[in-house]
């Protein structure tokens, strides 16, 4: 089986990442061939991604996607990969979305058969008195570990995790295409990392692995590395084809998991458009 090339991870990444935020949200609507989500203000899930990939995207579209954000008090936001119709910039562009960051896909083809036992292949070494295990989710003390650990290099150190975070990590938890793993050193849950199985029938499907954190204490000690590695294996065995991260530029997910076959599959780019009153996107 030949390897996927980068517009067909985006187009599989893509479609999954948008079905998977709208059924996790509050409020979600399709629009121009993707969908917009909403779960209240400063949440992550506020959000349009997907869109234009499958053709031109009309001005009435983007009002409506606009209009949608504006009414609920947040700012628009959308996730724009390099392979959308040229008409979704533009229209962008005319309503004043900025730039506000990059992210990268990066992606690790499936296709061969990993033989070596899973702490054989650690780059560091397994650290010792480290386990990973798959996270009940009818276990709800659990799950509010590792919500809390997952969310925790996502938030200011020093402020604890909010209700309505909290719900919506436990909705993705809770979903029935997620599997999320937490991470103990010596019996201590110190990192939390979950994924998502591309459903059956999508070219294979793709697995996405996200929402990984490693608290302070236990980093650099090859924790985040051995979450990678057992959600490679899990995607594997869910019969992925590919499996991607999304990682801001240049930070250490980024160098990880090119040590356990990652590459660059696309970069997208995060545009918001500013409005006075507009709570804005994290």
């Amino acid at each position: 089986m030949t390897k996927l090339t980068p517009i067909e991870i985006a187009h599989l990444e893509e479609h999954r990442q948008a079905k998977g935020t709208a059924e996790v949200s509050l409020e979600a609507e399709p629009v121009a061939g993707g969908i917009m989500c909403f779960s209240g203000p400063g949440s992550w899930s506020n959000q349009a991604v997907a869109l234009g990939l499958d053709g031109p995207v009309t001005d009435d579209e983007l009002d409506r996607l606009v209009a949608f954000y504006v009414e609920r008090g947040v700012e628009p936001r959308i996730e724009v990969s390099p392979f959308v119709d040229a008409s979704l910039f533009a229209g962008l562009a005319r309503r004043g979305f900025q730039l506000r960051e990059m992210e990268n896909v990066l992606a690790c083809d499936l296709g061969g058969d990993e033989a070596r036992p899973l702490r054989e292949r650690h780059p560091l070494g397994w650290p010792d008195e480290l386990e990973v295990v798959r996270v009940d989710p009818t276990d709800e003390a659990a799950v509010r570990t590792h919500v809390e650990i997952a969310t925790s290099g996502f938030r200011p150190l020093d402020r604890p995790i909010d209700e309505s975070m909290f719900e919506i990590g436990r909705r993705v938890v809770r979903h029935p295409r997620t599997r999320a793993f937490t991470a103990t050193l010596e019996g201590v849950a110190v990192g939390a990392g979950a994924m998502e199985v591309g459903e059956a029938g999508e070219a294979g499907g793709a697995s996405a692995l996200f929402g990984t954190s490693v608290l302070e204490q236990a980093r650099r000690r090859g924790v985040q590395l051995a979450l990678i590695l057992t959600r490679l294996d899990e995607a594997r065995r869910a019969g992925a084809r590919v499996a991607t991260i999304g990682s801001r530029p240049g930070i250490s997910t980024e160098r990880n998991a090119a040590r356990v076959g990652f590459g660059m599959a696309y970069s997208k780019a995060i545009l918001a458009m500013q409005g006075e009153g507009l709570v804005p996107s994290p």
